[in-house]
Formats: structure tokens, sequence, C-alpha cells
């Protein structure tokens, strides 16, 4: 354990910890955790919270537990826990030995429940739900004590016993505690403690029949693990009062509450229950679409665990919610898969070239760099015949003006290859649409370049059509078209927003040779059409399909660049 400030760079949480620790706090310890509900799949808005939690217990040679705040029967899985393990360790952290439950404590949580009954502040309550609300008040109105809260400690007692031993149906009684039905603070006003589910719980079976709310097992799980500092989002800063009370009332060790800013990112939702209804309504394939933000999404579609930490230490903590670019994000997938992913030559949208004076038979290998950007990487071979395939947006019969690719009688440079002009075009009968180019090539220019000196404006990509392998190809964009999804029109959710065209499906796209060996989870570059990822889920050995993972357009970077010569000219 440290007992020093951290080096790494400040901000407000750091600030605190320095103070507790300069003032002896918890002995110069730093105990952190991250405690999600298993109750959906880990998204990017939990990628900060684990980041910021795993990191701060690292910067002050600290640790960092991992918690499952399982509290809720009915909305969990141990399928939820397993996949957010697994995200966990994808982004790099390692809780070791530290992995609890909250379901661990429930034998402490009910002895301490009795202990507030026992102090005359905490009470059996006969009140349904609705009415439970309606006594509550509103911000502006106090609320109306039950009228079972002033049961005898003996009674409420008995009760709760019986609660416990599973006497009494679903809702028919809760355990609340006796605070203050006028506080200023709704969470304050007698919250509930325990109320009664008949349900099986994925660790605890059917042990137990009554369940603690989230609010009197988050905070009691943080004690009992000797949490130094209780890293929290905003929406839980209202609810601190509430932990401070259970504290100082059941006189436990007190974890010190610290709220920073929930990342939200632009056209992106980052709740888990909208998210679930998106796959339970079949609105995507699963948690694991790769345009959904879940950590697995991101995965399957090819973002690197380096990026999105990357991502995560850019944006920084703040105390204020606001919303991140999505953007911003891509920038950092692309900025390190720039460095590590290898290149290939990909046709996306194939259209035949036939090369007329190349011969029939003849199949040469041609140079190819694999990743300029590292220079480890060396270098591969690309077959190159008389019959091609380029994109159909590289040629055109009747060029606008600054359109430097191929069209009739011009001549363009091929990646790697050779000099080719365009000589004549086949056109389909039916529909005059433009089926098949055919050119010739100049074989002094191998490798790209004339011997003559002369020049062309136009550089294409290409494949072989003898060679190439055919594959499927999936077009992802963003899942909502607005930057911020809740907004609606009247009468509309959020499910409003969902682009129809967040995803298109290209088969019959050509590919390298090469490919045919790249295993679910490659990642690479195909020159000039971005990023993309071997998916991991419909891949076959004999035809792998590929989802793009970012463009290779950086819009992040441009508005950075603008902003940074606006600050220095």
């Amino acid at each position: 354990m440290a007992d020093t400030e951290s080096t790494a760079p400040s901000n407000f949480i750091k600030n605190a910890i320095d103070e507790d620790n300069s003032a002896g706090t918890y002995d110069g310890r730093v105990h952190t955790r991250f405690p999600p509900e298993p109750n959906g799949y880990l998204h990017i808005g939990h990628a900060k919270a684990i980041c910021l939690n795993f990191g701060i217990a690292a910067d002050y040679n600290g640790l960092c537990n991992l918690r499952f705040d399982d509290t809720n029967p009915i909305k969990e899985e141990e399928e939820y826990v397993q996949s957010m393990k697994e995200d966990i360790r994808w982004l790099g952290f390692d809780w070791e030995d530290r992995e609890f439950y909250a379901s661990d404590y429930f034998g402490q949580l009910y002895k301490w429940a009795v202990q507030l009954i026992e102090q005359g502040k905490a009470y059996v309550d006969d009140l349904s739900a609705e009415e439970i609300r309606q006594h509550r008040g509103t911000l502006t109105e106090p609320g109306r004590d039950s009228p079972y809260r002033d049961r005898s400690v003996e009674e409420s007692l008995d009760l709760f016993e019986r609660m416990r031993a599973g006497e009494f149906p679903d809702g028919s009684r809760v355990l609340r505690a006796k605070i203050d039905m006028a506080a200023g603070n709704l969470n304050m006003r007698d919250p509930v403690l325990y109320r009664i589910l008949h349900a099986s719980h994925h660790r605890t079976g059917d042990e137990w029949c009554i369940y603690p709310m989230y609010d009197f097992a988050h905070g009691q799980s943080d004690s009992i693990e000797q949490i130094t500092h209780s890293l929290c989002s905003l929406e839980f800063e209202d609810h601190r009062p509430l932990y401070d009370w259970f504290i100082r009332e059941l006189d436990i060790f007190p974890s010190r509450q610290i709220e920073f800013a929930r990342l939200n990112l632009s056209h992106t939702i980052v709740s888990k229950r909208k998210l679930k209804l998106l796959v339970d309504e079949g609105l995507v394939s699963g948690w694991e679409d790769p345009r959904m933000p879940t950590l697995s999404g991101m995965r399957r579609r090819g973002y690197t665990p380096k990026a999105i930490r990357d991502f995560c230490d850019a944006i920084g903590v703040a105390k204020a919610n606001s919303m991140v670019d999505i953007a911003m994000l891509e920038h950092f997938v692309r900025v390190d898969l720039n460095k590590t992913a290898p290149r290939v030559m990909a046709v996306l949208r194939p259209l035949r070239v036939v090369i007329d004076n190349y011969p029939e038979d003849q199949v040469e290998e041609l140079d190819a760099v694999n990743n300029p950007e590292d220079p480890d990487a060396g270098t591969r071979k690309i077959p190159f015949s008389r019959e091609l395939y380029i994109e159909q947006s590289d040629f055109r019969e009747d060029p606008p003006k600054k359109y430097f690719r191929l069209a009739p009688g011009r001549e363009v440079r091929l990646r790697y290859g050779f000099f080719i002009k365009c000589v004549d075009v086949v056109k389909d009968e039916r529909t005059g649409e433009v089926v098949e180019v055919h050119c010739t090539y100049d074989p002094e220019t191998r490798g790209g370049y004339a011997p003559d000196g002369r020049k062309v404006r136009g550089t294409i990509h290409w494949v072989s059509a003898a060679r190439a392998l055919e594959t499927e190809v999936r077009l992802y964009d963003h899942l909502f078209t607005k930057p911020d999804p809740n907004e609606a029109e009247e009468g509309e959710d959020f499910k409003a927003n969902l682009d129809p065209d967040s995803v298109e499906i290209l088969n019959g796209a050509r590919v390298e040779p090469s490919l045919a060996s790249a295993k679910p989870g490659d990642r690479i570059q195909f020159e000039r059409q971005g990023y993309f990822c071997v998916d991991t889920v419909d891949s076959t050995p004999e035809r792998p399909v590929f989802n793009r993972t970012v463009s290779l357009r950086d819009t992040w970077a441009k508005i950075e660049k603008s902003q940074q010569s606006g600050q220095t000219g």
C-alpha cells in the first residue's frame, strides 16, 4: 500500500485521496472496487468506471475488488456475471483473488437489519408499493408517516423473522428505515431496506425469500470489504447521505463515497435497461451485436482494449455530466489500429477488369508492404492476373471534374502493380450498366512507376479475379441517427431514433487470398476502405466474414487539429 501521493496526473478524486492520505484517514491505504449489477452486459460507460477504479488503485499501489451487487434475483443471471468478467480481463485488468458478491453478505446484512429494528431505526411496513409512493411526498411537499411506522420493536422483529421464513407473499410487507418523512432528500424518507421475493437467486438458490434493496446492500458491502474510496457516478450523490446514515447507525467501516460524471457518448445509449430492450425486441442481434456499445459488441466489431483505455484516459473525470462525441472514441481506435493492423487490398463492390494484352494463363506475384507504420511488419506477395476486380466507384464512363480514377482513354496506377489504360467497356444490354472494363497495361511500369517518367494522378486498389477470396463484408455505422438518442418526438421513445441503415451487408466482396488464413478476431486495414475485423460469430474457415470497425476518415483528428491551429494562430 502506498503512503505517499500518486505521481500520476491529478484530478478532484486524487486530490481527495491525497487529503485522506495526508490526514492518515485510512493509514495510507487506497482500496477501490468495481461493483456492477449482473443484469446485463457491460458497455462503454462501464469501461470508464473500470479504468478509473483499477487505475486509481494502481496509481496508489493499492487494491481494486470486483464485486457483483447481485441483490435482485429477478433480473440477474450467471451469463451476465461471466460476460462481465471476460470483458474486464479483455480490457486488461485483474482483480486477482478479490472476486466478491453482495450475496456473500446476505447473512450479515440481515443481522444489520435486525440491529436497526432493535435500535428503533427500522420497522416492518404493510403498505403496498403504490401506497408507499403516495405517502412519500414530492420535492416540494413532505411525506406522510406510514400508519405502521410506530410499530413496536418486538412486533417488527417478529414480522421480519416471519418474512425471512417465507410466511408472507411477495409485496405484502417490506422493511423500512425510520429516518425522516419530511427530509428534503427523498432518499431519506424512510427508504425500503428489504422486500419479499420468492425467487431463486443465481448463487444462493432458494435460501432466501427476502432480499436487501440495492441502497442497503451497496454501501454496507463496501464497508465489509473495507473499501476506502467508493467511486460512484453522479446519480448516487443524493444517496450518499443515506449511506452515511447507515455507517453512523450501524457503527461500521466508513468508506468515503466520491461521485464523478458518467460517460455519455453521442449516437449511443448507455443504459443497460434500454440496451436490454433492444435485445429483447430483436432490434439488434444480441448483446454482442457490433453496433451495440457493449464491450463484447465493440470487441466483435474490432475495437482494441488499448484504444478504449486511451480514450477513457483522455476524457478524464469530471463533476458535471456532458456528452462526448463518438468521433473521439473512433479516433483512438484508428490511432491504435494504424500501428498494428496489417494492410490488404479488398474490393467491396466488384467491377471486372480485363487486361487485353496480358497473357491469359499467366499469374505473377507482386510485392506489397504489410504496414508502413511498422518497420518490422515486412512484405507479402499478391497475385496479379489478366482479369482483376476493382471498385465500381473507381470507374466512371463520364467522369466529373477532379475525378482522377479510371475512365475511357485514361491511365491510372494499380497499387503495387502496373499502369493500366481503359480502351473499352462492356455494358448490360438491358440496363446499360457497365459490367466489364477492358484495359491495356504497360509491363515496364511494374511496381507502379514509369521508366520514362510519365505521371498518373490516380492510384486504385484491386484483386486478382482468379485468386481472390469471395466473402461477406458488413459495413456498420452508428446505431442511432441523433447525437442524443433520448431526444424523441412527442409520443415516441428512444427507439424511434434507431438508424435503419446502421448496417449494410455486402455479399460477393473480394479480398486478397492471404486472408484465407485469417482467424476470428484478426484486425486488418482494407486499403482505402477502413479497418475491419474477422467476425467471431459468423465466420467459418471456408468463408470469413469481415466487420468494418471504423472508416479511415478521422473527424476527431481534424477537429483537434483545427482547435490547435486556433490556439496557436
